[in-house]
């Protein structure tokens, strides 16, 4: 990732399969626009790249399985194919994928380890309606619960203000929600010129990188990091200056905790289908046991008549 702009040629691709493409999407452009006058979006990227893939069914020749913001960069994932596309839906949909972001705050953030938890809605006011806003402030629409995880990796300046480096990771998936929920705390993402009310325009881009992305895909797992351009080597006006932990290590920590959480699911569900089975079983018994007693008083009728001959 480099501080130039995104041209027609310069897409990366992180993960190439036969049904599916994981790009890390450059910070200043859109996944695709309907807009004859933008030229340069993830989906011209790609049919430049690979047009022997595009599918001519689809409006945009290339199926998104999920969506990042146009000053957010990152592991895109890319379907080549309706079924694969399925199978990834039903994992976004089901909210077992797991997803991390790397960010710069302004600020630097005292709580080290925290969940945010701010409903979010649509913002009415006027001037504001392509924004979203938390539950309780004026014009907020609609709000829907949220929930964002936050780890502190390092505090240190960049160009002589205080940020804080973190890793976020969605447990929901709202538009805008990291943008928002770090705003919320009184720490916005450097460089977010809209949640800044256009006075954070200093940056060459918003500090907002999607790091991890893991789709738990039957037979064989998803799984693609999208490297760290918050590095000093990368953009000199970072300036780290104390570590609380490692990406590396805060990330294994993270997919590990999602994979014991999974499991967990995994065995509730297998228990609550052995409790249904067995309450099946007794109803059954319960109808044999009552079906004997009737088959019992009719024999017994039956003999009776009989024996009375």
């Amino acid at each position: 990732m480099t501080t130039e702009s995104a041209s027609l040629g310069s897409l990366r691709v992180l993960l190439q399969s036969d049904d599916y493409i994981v790009v890390d999407k450059h910070w200043d452009i859109r996944i695709d626009s309907k807009m004859w006058y933008e030229k340069h979006t993830v989906q011209a990227q790609l049919g430049h790249r690979f047009p022997q893939l595009a599918d001519p069914s689809t409006y945009y020749g290339f199926r998104f399985c999920h969506q990042l913001d146009f000053s957010t960069s990152g592991a895109l994932c890319v379907a080549l194919n309706k079924a694969a596309a399925g199978r990834a839906y039903r994992c976004f949909k089901d909210r077992t994928v797991t997803k991390a972001y790397l960010a710069l705050v302004r600020g630097w953030v005292e709580d080290e380890t925290q969940t945010l938890d701010f409903s979010i809605g649509k913002n009415s006011l006027e001037g504001k309606t392509h924004m979203m806003c938390i539950e309780g402030t004026e014009g907020c629409e609609n709000p829907k619960p949220c929930q964002t995880g936050l780890m502190v990796l390092e505090y240190g300046l960049y160009d002589g203000d205080s940020v804080t480096k973190v890793l976020l990771q969605p447990l929901t998936g709202r538009t805008h929600q990291l943008r928002v929920h770090c705003s919320a705390i009184g720490h916005p993402i450097v460089g977010d010129f809209t949640y800044s009310s256009g006075a954070d325009d200093a940056p060459y881009r918003m500090m907002l990188h999607a790091h991890l992305l893991h789709i738990p895909l039957e037979p064989e797992p998803l799984l693609v990091s999208a490297g760290d351009p918050f590095l000093p080597t990368a953009d000199p006006k970072w300036l780290p200056q104390r570590s609380l932990r490692t990406l590396p290590a805060t990330v294994e920590a993270l997919l590990e905790r999602r994979v014991e959480e999974d499991r967990k699911i995994k065995e509730e569900k297998r228990e609550m289908a052995r409790r249904e089975e067995e309450r099946r079983k007794g109803r059954r018994g319960q109808r044999i046991e009552e079906e004997s007693e009737d088959q019992r008083r009719q024999c017994q009728e039956w003999l009776s008549e009989w024996s009375g001959d």
